[in-house]
């Protein structure tokens, strides 16, 4: 089952509303929850645990990227 919301992150000066992607456990993930950024190429996170997978992937989601390309420009309206 895949699950798509969205989350924000921010930096010191933007707010970025990113949509993501949960996959529950499969022969695939290895048996673990995969959550991902389709947006963000590369932008996945695992966890044993749903809660796990978008913790971790909040964490890499805000980290300073040094492709600053890949990144969306924030949304209008948002803030």
């Amino acid at each position: 089952m895949r699950r798509v919301t969205s989350f924000a992150g921010s930096d010191a000066m933007d707010l970025y509303r990113l949509r993501f992607v949960l996959r529950e456990p499969s022969d695939e993930t290895e048996g673990k929850y995969l959550a991902e950024i389709p947006d963000l190429p590369g932008c996945r996170a695992w966890g044993d645990t749903s809660a796990q997978a978008l913790e971790s992937l909040r964490s890499v989601a805000t980290t300073p990227c040094t492709v600053s390309s890949l990144i969306p420009s924030p949304l209008e309206g948002e803030g």
